[in-house]
């Protein structure tokens, strides 16, 4: 199991930027795919992102396209996701997920990753 430790969230004003982090301990983060989502209660999980393992190519939501950057730091073992002009329809609860993917990848990846973090919480004010 990998275990995953996000860290990064707070509160924003609207057009402000955060620098979410996803923490892998005992493992080694770029041997997998990982992707960000994020869930607000009342509302269903949200795919954001996802970088592949190996060569690294990334997806987006159409929501967060243009304003998201997802990477990797692997001297860090980190998986960071670079958010700007925060929106309030942002605010949610982020969670990062990993694993191995054999099918295709898109934003939505968490959903076949087998290994997710707790979560970190994104306020963004109007």
């Amino acid at each position: 199991q990998v275990q995953l430790v996000e860290s990064g969230g707070g509160l924003v004003q609207r057009g402000g930027s955060l620098r979410l982090s996803c923490s892998a301990a005992g493992s080694t983060l770029e041997y997998y795919t990982v992707g960000w989502f994020r869930q607000t209660p009342g509302k269903e999980r949200e795919g954001v992102s996802c970088i592949t393992n190996g060569d690294g190519r990334t997806y987006y939501a159409d929501s967060v396209k243009g304003r998201f950057t997802i990477s990797r730091d692997n001297t860090k073992n980190t998986v960071i996701l670079e958010m700007n002009n925060l929106k309030p329809e942002d605010a949610a609860d982020y969670r990062c997920a990993a694993g191995l993917m054999t099918g295709t990848v898109k934003f939505d990846c968490y959903k076949y990753l087998e290994n997710w973090g707790r979560g970190t919480l994104v306020t963004v004010s109007a």
